[in-house]
């Protein structure tokens, strides 16, 4: 909004120049998220608490502890996020940029999904609410429509096709398969965020940190000069993602204020699966849907670690983890919340690290 209404100002003020730059507004989108998720988060905690009563219902195969200390804890904080990040990216973001609109389609169709299962559990008093077939039969037509949609955005040589890193130029083409293979990148994506999301704080800052290494993605791929001298593919349009990531990175710190130990809120499927999503159509949208998967390791991790203990079981009646997602079996070997999480988060930026190095090694 301010890009479309002060950018034609800027001839004749020159002070409104500065909302050309992509840095500026990401700038912008990030504080100004991150403010409306302080002003607005009390009282929508306190309208959740009145609304939901108990709150999330805990597992009751979870770890002991649980019970006894995340009682009562509202869900479907997710919804702060979304709300603070869609505000902000409406200000700041250039909305003529189908790329944005692509992503945010993704986010919230997502987010809505997670929000009707919240509910579902909320109202239910239990932890099954909208059924896993139906979620995934929802999620892979949404994601579907989102990569067709991508793709007409591409120029030719990158349609269809997957880049490999650390290699120049290397691209392997799909055609029409890339829709199966976007697709399941951005509901891999989406899935294994819900996955982590287990303590508290646990998910919400891998996600920022994964924002952040896609934000600077995103500007170099979409300038042409900078992906010329890194070697990167150039999608044009795609540097206007910088503001979206951007007021994603703000929202998750203004709710992390929030969900940081112990959680006065928690994001629920409304939060994970949207921010989950978001970060998959991201990565298909800047042809760096192999560098997520080295990017949100963390999220891989706990997601293969449901599947290993899922086939296990059901082919040797013997599990390899005391419980799965992985967090819980570091929790059942007695280590505590915080250390969990904090070491967690850096291995998240350890693999953020690695991400970013493939923009220079190849």
């Amino acid at each position: 909004m301010f890009y479309h209404f002060l950018v034609p100002l800027a001839d004749e003020y020159r002070i409104f120049n500065v909302f050309r730059y992509l840095s500026f507004r990401t700038g912008g989108a990030v504080m100004t998220a991150l403010l409306i998720a302080f002003v607005l988060g009390p009282r929508f905690i306190r309208w959740l608490k009145q609304t939901q009563g108990k709150g999330q219902p805990i597992r009751a195969d979870g770890p002991k502890r649980h019970i006894i200390e995340k009682q009562g804890t509202p869900t479907m904080g997710g919804l702060l996020i979304l709300v603070s990040l869609v505000l902000s990216t409406l200000l700041w973001a250039d909305l003529s940029n189908l790329h944005v609109w692509a992503v945010l389609m993704v986010t919230l169709s997502f987010g809505l999904l997670g929000a009707v299962d919240d509910y579902l559990k909320v109202t239910k008093r239990s932890s099954e609410g909208v059924s896993g077939r139906m979620k995934l039969l929802f999620q892979f037509i949404v994601a579907a429509a989102c990569i067709v949609f991508l793709m007409r955005l591409q120029p030719p040589p990158l349609t269809g096709a997957v880049a490999v890193p650390f290699f120049k130029g290397v691209l392997i083409q799909l055609s029409w398969g890339f829709i199966v293979f976007g697709a399941f990148v951005v509901v891999g994506s989406s899935n294994a965020v819900n996955l982590t999301d287990g303590l508290d704080g646990l998910a919400i800052v891998p996600v920022m940190i994964a924002a952040g290494t896609f934000l600077l993605i995103a500007y170099l791929a979409g300038n042409i000069r900078f992906a010329d001298y890194l070697q990167i593919n150039y999608v044009p349009g795609s540097g206007e993602l910088t503001i979206l990531l951007g007021a994603l990175i703000g929202a998750s710190l203004g709710f992390l204020w929030f969900n940081a130990p112990p959680a006065m809120v928690f994001m629920g499927d409304t939060g994970s699966l949207a921010l989950g999503g978001m970060l998959g159509a991201a990565a298909v949208a800047v042809k760096h849907e192999i560098v997520l998967v080295i990017v949100g390791g963390l999220f891989v991790m706990e997601a293969v670690s449901v599947m290993v203990q899922v086939v296990s079981f059901k082919m040797t009646g013997k599990r390899v983890f005391r419980m799965a997602p992985i967090h819980h079996h570091f929790e059942h070997l007695g280590w505590s919340e915080p250390t969990i999480v904090i070491r967690f988060w850096i291995i998240s930026v350890v693999l953020a690290l690695i991400g970013l190095s493939t923009l220079k090694l190849r």
